[in-house]
């Protein structure tokens, strides 16, 4: 009773199973769309953090430093940054300003909320105590804005 109410009866079964038997001639592109994809996004996302360094130009009223030498290459600069540097006896600048410790994190933290300085350089000698420098880079972080440590290309003798 149910039996072959399909228009051919029960022939369409059999030949619907050896059509699916037979190898497939086209390519499903949909899945290999769907890679190139995610693969656009993850480039697309890791690309800005490839950057490494930035280009430093030479700014005569900030104190004279002698900056480490690494082998980071320049990036582009979006606006002016603020400079902060330490010399060798540990005394901190705010551009051109010397500034205490403890006055740090005040100014910095009005400078972000008058909107005027979302990323800071800072401009470490090469001889200045690792301490005064991590000092600042905490006072930084807790006002909240980006940081980047300015340091000299390594010359071509120098690489070991």
């Amino acid at each position: 009773m149910g039996v072959g109410l399909q228009p051919g009866g029960g022939l369409s079964n059999r030949r619907a199973r050896r059509r699916s038997a037979a190898p497939m001639s086209e390519i499903n592109v949909t899945p290999m769309v769907d890679v190139m994809l995610v693969l656009l996004i993850i480039f697309m996302v890791t690309a800005p953090l490839l950057t490494a360094g930035i280009e430093v130009v030479p700014q005569p009223d900030l104190p004279k430093v002698e900056l480490p030498k690494t082998e980071a290459g320049p990036i582009d600069s979006q606006k002016q940054a603020l400079a902060i540097t330490i010399d060798p006896q540990g005394k901190v600048f705010l551009q051109n300003t010397e500034i205490g410790f403890d006055e740090l994190l005040p100014k910095l933290a009005a400078i972000r909320d008058a909107g005027a300085g979302d990323r800071v350089e800072v401009r470490g000698d090469d001889r200045a105590q690792y301490g005064s420098v991590a000092k600042v880079l905490a006072r930084i972080k807790a006002a909240g804005i980006a940081v980047t440590l300015v340091t000299e290309p390594v010359a071509a003798t120098d690489k070991q």
